[in-house]
């Protein structure tokens, strides 16, 4: 199944998404919202930052981010991801030497970054290759459609299925995705 998967979908890879703090922040600018409100509201919020650096970052006030179309709660999140990275809280040049789990328990300590959020981040920012981000509702979708006849699965069931993807269980869910959705989006 995933081999007719992956050569329906030739010459179209997966990519490194920017450097570390821009990547996360701008994650949390499009939690919740459709990928085109994103897109505007990322541009204002770059406008006003003008570099997506943690100081530039702090330096704004929080009115001007809201008056950019952050909602203040977002706000809170990106401003709590700029103290973590001047703090040191997060080491983004430590994570090559990590393994997943313990990236993603540093990255979950930012408010606003759920396992999801950094299991994206393993995929499209550090691009490891065996990440399974079981509460993807693409994933599941194409799992239940291409290996169950469009029936609903339970985590542990895909869990299990994408044991044979492994070590290589980010590009299986990738071509998943693509399955459903032709056209990568941009975290």
């Amino acid at each position: 199944m995933l081999a007719a998967i992956i050569r329906a979908h030739p010459r179209v890879t997966m990519v490194r998404r920017g450097e570390p703090f821009f990547t996360l922040a701008r994650s949390i600018v499009g939690q919740q919202i459709s990928v085109q409100a994103a897109a505007t509201v990322w541009g204002r919020f770059e406008s006003a930052v003008n570099v997506v650096v943690p100081e530039n970052v702090l330096a704004v006030s929080p009115g001007a981010l809201q008056a950019a179309g952050l909602s203040r709660r977002k706000v809170e999140y990106i401003h709590d991801l700029a103290r973590h990275f001047l703090s040191g809280e997060v080491r983004p040049k430590a994570w090559s030497g990590m393994d997943d789990e313990s990236v993603i328990e540093q990255l979950t300590t930012v408010r606003g970054i759920g396992r999801w959020t950094a299991e994206m981040f393993l995929m499209f920012n550090l691009l490891r290759p065996d990440v399974l981000p079981l509460d993807d509702v693409g994933l599941q979708k194409a799992v239940a459609l291409h290996y169950f006849r469009g029936r609903r699965v339970t985590a542990r069931t895909i869990q299990r299925l994408a044991a044979k993807w492994a070590p290589w269980r980010s590009v299986a869910t990738w071509y998943l995705w693509r399955s459903l959705d032709p056209v990568p989006v941009e975290y």
